[in-house]
């Protein structure tokens, strides 16, 4: 039997803790280190997932030569320095989504990565759900047409996450727009099969994270009134082919809905479609008839965060393109990081995905 890749994970809370499943389940992965800068986690962390190399200095991870995997799942603002270090490193790297705070860090993880001759993937669940895998099958059939709109939104009415690591400028670089906007624009970007995006009319506000009073619906905890980032964006934004797109994400928002509600919707030329319910919807124009179909069979292989990663294992393995490369992120990056700008000037900006 082929010996397997050696992965390590730098950064052990949440999100670490869904991509493990993906790592054992793969065939050709093990974990073997892990690292986090609470040192008190990490021997009950150890003793748990059978890892005896463990640290709370991810250099040491990144520069152990036993290590040919790292997972980077530690907050955004660390993303950079982590996988540019890890890749130079010689190793492959996956790192949780958004892959950096600002278009320019991702181009110097291209850089990185090109210099290197290692792989690089963003960490995009959504787009391994089996609905997600089963639309996108559908729309590559030229079911729809020419995807000429879309509109996408992940909406939570009081999903704040009350925690340092999101709420703080300083450590997430943004609020919904990066934490959960990242989500749902990529998906759609991938759905329409990345148009390039050339221009973002967008708004950032914090109005109900500073109304007196102000809770998280998650946890009944009070906002800290010296959060920093906004807990709502909208933006519109127009593609290089003349196709146009309108996106919305929230933290708090009188919006009803239990938990968060998540869609996009794609318009073309023959048809148009509704994610997740896998709703397509096409015209007969010669019996000037409507039709709605919903794909039956969506059903996901495995979870999500946990596929993800065995994807990667697989494009490492048998040397096959990063499942979700750099690239792709930057388009994503730019729009998002657009509509921080678009607030700060006042009107539509200019964007650029050019490495």
């Amino acid at each position: 039997m082929t010996e397997k890749l050696k992965v390590g994970i730098i950064g052990l809370g949440g999100i670490a803790r869904t991509h493990i499943p993906g790592w054992v389940a793969s065939e050709h992965t093990e974990i073997v280190a892990g690292c986090d800068i609470n040192p008190k986690i990490l021997p009950i962390w150890g003793e748990q997932h059978d890892v005896e190399k463990l640290t709370t200095d991810p250099m040491e991870l990144v520069n152990d030569p036993d290590v040919d995997i790292v997972d980077v799942c530690t907050p955004n603002m660390y993303h950079t320095e982590q996988v540019v270090a890890a890749l130079k490193a010689g190793k492959d790297v996956i790192c949780e989504k958004p892959l950096a705070p600002t278009p320019d860090d991702i181009r110097t993880m291209i850089k990185a990565r090109d210099e290197s001759g290692q792989k690089l993937m963003t960490a995009q669940h959504f787009r391994f759900r089996g609905v997600s895998q089963a639309m996108k099958a559908e729309v590559e059939t030229g079911s729809l047409g020419d995807i000429y709109h879309a509109r996408s939104w992940m909406l939570r009415r009081g999903g704040l996450p009350v925690r340092p690591t999101f709420i703080y400028k300083k450590n997430s670089g943004g609020g919904p727009t990066i934490d959960i906007g990242v989500h749902i624009l990529d998906l759609t970007l991938w759905l329409m099969d990345h148009p390039k995006p050339v221009a973002v009319s967008g708004v950032a506000r914090d109005t109900l994270a500073h109304h007196e009073g102000a809770f998280s619906g998650w946890s009944k905890m009070a906002v800290p009134q010296d959060m920093d980032v906004e807990d709502f964006a909208a933006a519109f934004v127009r593609f290089e082919d003349g196709a146009t797109l309108i996106l919305e994400v929230s933290w708090l928002l009188h919006h009803n809905t239990e938990g968060e509600n998540a869609k996009v919707w794609l318009y073309g030329t023959e048809g148009g479609c509704e994610w997740p319910n896998a709703d397509f919807m096409s015209t007969n124009y010669e019996t000037q008839q409507f039709y709605n179909t919903t794909l039956k069979l969506t059903s996901d292989v495995m979870e999500a965060h946990a596929l993800e990663c065995v994807a990667f294992a697989e494009a490492v393995v048998n040397d096959l393109p990063s499942p979700v490369p750099a690239e792709e992120s930057l388009y994503v990056q730019t729009i998002l990081d657009g509509i921080y700008r678009s607030q700060e000037e006042g009107r539509e900006v200019e964007i650029s995905v050019d490495v």
